[in-house]
């Protein structure tokens, strides 16, 4: 808990602005009961009681994977699990963020693997070990049906595995749940670095773009913005024309200077 939280300061709210609202719960961190607005989620229930946190508050949205949860409500055995920016609080919970978990990953060299089932076990042996119980889906903040990909890999379609992992952000909370104890996010970014080296073809436009790099296309732009005083990012930042929400895939902003 301590890497998750920097200092804990007074509440947001006064004690007699506390006492006038209707809408808050109990919570318990770190064993401590504080009283918080029942729609937070459970990342915003930190801060509101006091909390400043410094790691695991990146993207907000379900997307980084690294604020997993583990919490627990009363007259319940079950130990629950889920993403501190999602998981809205309830009554009398019990909670703790969790920096990460401890999952077997292999170091190896992706220009030696091939896409099959014994390059698979030969880095991660776990995966016989797989029993199909479906936990790790049951347990997927991103509704990945993670026993699907473990099944792939385990038959050695490293590529369906790649597919089916695609949105996985990493947070690890399948691998708490596993009793065989599987590192399945890790397993799957391996299914998707072999997939991109060896089974996809090059991407054309990739290449393309490395060769502006490597000619020095971009070595002015990066000078001026590198040498450019705070007011002058502020007022590019403020200024820059985003892009729309529904675009075609070949659409460019008017000023082409940085592209």
């Amino acid at each position: 808990m301590s890497a998750m939280v920097q200092e804990a300061v007074q509440q947001h709210s006064s004690p007699s602005e506390a006492a006038a609202r209707t809408d808050l719960v109990p919570i318990f961190i770190m064993g401590k009961r504080y009283m918080v607005p029942s729609t937070l989620t459970i990342q915003k229930a930190f801060e509101y009681a006091g909390y400043q946190l410094i790691r695991g508050c990146g993207c907000r949205g379900g997307i980084c994977g690294a604020c997993a949860t583990v919490y627990r409500t009363p007259g319940s055995a079950k130990i629950n699990v889920g993403l501190a920016c999602q998981t809205v609080v309830q009554p009398n919970m019990y909670l703790t963020m969790v920096p990460f978990f401890p999952a077997n990953r292999a170091v190896y060299d992706i220009e030696e693997l091939k896409p099959d089932a014994q390059t698979l076990l030969k880095y991660y042996p776990e995966l016989a070990k797989c029993m199909g119980c479906n936990t790790c889906t049951k347990s997927c903040p991103m509704d990945i049906p993670v026993m699907e990909y473990i099944s792939a890999a385990i038959r050695g379609d490293v590529e369906k595995a790649a597919e089916i992992s695609m949105s996985c952000v990493m947070c690890g909370i399948c691998a708490s749940r596993c009793p065989a104890e599987l590192g399945q996010y890790n397993i799957a970014i391996m299914c998707r670095r072999i997939t991109g080296r060896h089974i996809w073809p090059k991407a054309q436009h990739v290449a393309e773009m490395v060769e502006k790099i490597n000619s020095g296309r971009y070595d002015k732009p990066l000078e001026q913005l590198m040498k450019a005083d705070l007011e002058t990012l502020r007022k590019l930042y403020v200024e820059r024309q985003m892009e729309p929400h529904t675009t075609p895939e070949d659409w460019t902003p008017d000023d082409k200077s940085f592209i």
